[in-house]
C-alpha cells in the first residue's frame, strides 16, 4: 500500500484496504465512494512511475550488445621488439682464461765473492743487453792474476831451459854418444812436465782475468730491473740464495691460458694451416690490452680440469701486459662466411627444440623452428630456419603465441663485445 500523507486520512478516508483503517460509521456512502476512486488513481499513477522505472533500467542494462562483444573477440596488440635477420661474415673465437708470463726471467746473482762497490741501475729502469749494472769490488782478484801471471812466467823459463837441454842431449847422442839415451828421455820427461806446469798456470790466468770480468756485472737480457735486493757496501757470495735484483723480458711477452680438450683438435688443424691471432682482455673482460699470436699447445692434457694449456705471444709495446696479470684470451678459430645471423634473445628452447617468432606482414607472428650452428657474442648463426630479411621477435616473447597481433619496435642486432655469461662458438 502507498505511503499516504496523514492529511489524506484527515480530509478523505478511504475505503477499507489490508493494512488500513475502515472510515467512520458517521460517513455517507457518496463521500466513501469519491475517496476509493481517488485512492485507486494515485495507486494507479505510482504503478505507471515503476513501470517507467523497470522499463529505463531495462534498456540501459540490454542496449547495443553488438559493440561488447565486438570489442571482447577482437585481438589484443602486443608490443614486441624485433630484429632483421642478415647474412654476414662472423668471426668464432674461444674463450679461455689465462695469466701472463715474461718471455724471460733472470735473477742476477755475483759469481764471485767480495764487497759490492757500484750499484749503476734504477729500481723499475729498462735496461739493454751487456749494460753494467754492479761492481764488485776487483782487487783482490787483480792479485790473483799477478800471482798467476808470475808463477806463469818462472814455469815458463824453466820450460824453455829444459827444452834446451833436452836438444843438447839429443845432439851429443847423435854425434858422438856422449849420452845415453836413457838421459835423453829423462830430459824429455823433464820438459813436458815443465810444459804442463806452464798450461796449469796459463789456465790460472785466464780463471784470474775471468774473475775481474765476473766483478762487472752486465745484463744478460733486455728488459725491465725490479726492486734492488743488495744495497752499496754489502758483501755478496756466489753461494747466496736470493738474488741482487730480477730482469724481466716484457717485450714481448707470453700469456698462457687453457681451453676445452675437444677444443685442441681444431685449433691444431688451424695452426698446421697458419698463426691463429690471440687478443688478450682486461680482468672485466671489457678492455682489448693487446693482439699477438699462438705460440704453442702444451704437450698434456690435465685429467683434473679436462683442460689443454696453451702459450700465446705478444709484442707488448706499449707495456699493457705485466707478469702474473690476469687476463681474458680470445683466439680466433675462423671466420664463418655469410653466415645467417639473428641477435641470440631471439632464440627460445622449447620441448621441440629452438625456434624463434617470425613476424608476418600482416603484423602476426608464426613459429618457426630453427637450427643454431653456434651461439657468439650476442649473435646466432642459424643453420636452417630463417631466410636473410626475415624479421623476428627478440623481446616480448612470454606473451607471444601462434597468429598473435603484434606491435614492432626496432631492436638492435650489432654484435659488440661479448658479456662474460655470452656462450661460447664451438665449430
Amino acid at each position: 500500500m502507498p505511503n499516504l500523507p496523514a492529511s489524506y486520512w484527515q480530509n478523505e478516508p478511504a475505503d477499507y484496504i489490508a493494512g488500513s483503517q475502515p472510515p467512520e460509521a458517521g460517513h455517507s456512502s457518496v463521500h466513501s465512494v469519491r475517496a476509493s476512486s481517488a485512492t485507486r488513481r494515485k495507486i494507479s499513477v505510482l504503478k505507471s512511475s515503476l513501470l517507467l522505472v523497470c522499463l529505463t533500467f531495462w534498456a540501459c542494462s540490454s542496449a547495443d550488445p553488438k559493440p561488447t562483444s565486438a570489442r571482447a573477440a577482437a585481438p589484443q596488440t602486443i608490443p614486441v621488439g624485433v630484429a632483421t635477420a642478415e647474412r654476414r661474415d662472423v668471426p668464432v673465437y674461444l674463450n679461455g682464461l689465462g695469466s701472463v708470463l715474461a718471455f724471460n726471467t733472470v735473477s742476477i746473482k755475483s759469481r764471485v765473492d767480495g764487497q759490492l762497490l757500484q750499484v749503476n741501475f734504477k729500481e723499475g729502469q729498462n735496461v739493454i743487453k751487456g749494460r753494467l749494472l754492479a761492481l764488485v769490488d776487483p782487487r783482490p782478484y787483480e792479485v790473483q792474476l799477478s800471482q798467476a801471471q808470475a808463477q806463469l812466467f818462472k814455469d815458463e823459463a824453466s820450460f824453455r831451459d829444459a827444452k834446451l837441454n833436452y836438444q843438447r842431449f839429443k845432439d851429443l847422442l847423435q854425434q858422438s854418444g856422449a849420452m845415453s839415451q836413457q838421459q835423453v828421455d829423462t830430459q824429455l820427461a823433464s820438459a813436458n812436465q815443465l810444459e804442463g806446469a806452464v798450461r796449469a798456470d796459463q789456465a790460472q790466468v785466464d780463471n784470474a782475468k775471468l774473475n775481474l770480468v765476473y766483478c762487472h756485472i752486465t745484463a744478460p737480457i733486455s728488459g725491465r730491473i725490479g726492486i734492488r735486493l743488495v744495497d752499496v757496501g754489502n758483501m755478496v757470495h756466489a753461494s747466496d740464495a736470493n738474488p741482487m735484483l730480477v730482469i724481466t723480458q716484457l717485450q714481448p711477452i707470453t700469456a698462457l691460458f687453457t681451453l676445452p680438450e675437444d677444443n685442441l683438435p681444431a685449433v691444431s688443424r688451424r695452426m698446421a694451416q697458419g698463426s691463429l691471432p690471440v687478443e688478450a682482455y682486461s680482468r672485466d673482460d671489457r678492455t682489448k690490452l693487446a693482439t699477438g699470436k699462438l705460440l704453442t699447445i702444451d704437450n698434456t692434457i690435465d685429467q683434473s680440469t679436462g683442460t689443454g694449456r696453451l702459450k700465446a705471444v705478444f709484442e707488448n709495446a706499449d707495456s699493457q701486459l705485466w707478469p702474473n696479470q690476469f687476463v681474458n684470451i680470445r683466439l680466433l678459430l675462423e671466420v664463418k662466411k655469410n653466415a645467417i645471423v639473428v641477435p641470440a634473445a631471439a632464440i627460445q628452447r622449447g620441448p621441440q627444440g629452438s625456434f624463434v617468432y617470425a613476424v608476418k606482414p600482416d603484423k602476426t607472428v608464426e613459429v618457426r623452428s630453427v637450427n643454431v650452428a653456434l651461439t657468439q657474442n650476442n649473435v646466432s648463426v642459424i643453420a636452417s630456419g630463417v631466410n636473410p630479411g626475415d624479421v623476428v621477435v627478440t623481446d616480448g616473447q612470454d606473451k607471444l603465441q601462434s597468429g598473435s597481433k603484434v606491435e614492432p619496435r626496432s631492436a638492435s642486432t650489432s654484435g659488440g663485445r661479448p658479456a662474460q655469461s655470452s656462450a661460447t662458438g664451438t665449430p
